[in-house]
């Protein structure tokens, strides 16, 4: 079981790391917040009740399917085509 870190510690070993190192600890920290903010919607969608869940995906399926509809060209472009290589030799 892993013990209980406080904010203070944090800020502590930020305080004693090089100067080259903050970006990637800056990245780190804030990857981690950004994941944490997402499970904890994942986990709050789920204590919905079932029909407003239901609600929920219903207006993201018409979002979607709206996104797909004004795509639509777009996507035919780039998914059309021949899928050899014709230009190399084999």
């Amino acid at each position: 079981m892993m013990e209980t870190i406080s904010y203070s510690q944090v800020q502590d070993l930020v305080q004693h790391l090089p100067p080259q190192c903050l970006p990637a600890a800056y990245d780190m920290l804030r990857e981690l917040t950004d994941h944490s903010a997402s499970l904890q919607s994942q986990v709050d969608f789920m204590r919905l009740p079932r029909a407003s869940r239901n609600e929920v995906l219903a207006s993201q399926a018409d979002e979607m399917m709206t996104h797909y509809a004004q795509s639509a060209s777009e996507r035919e472009d780039w998914q059309a085509g021949d899928f050899t290589n014709e230009g190399s030799a084999g």
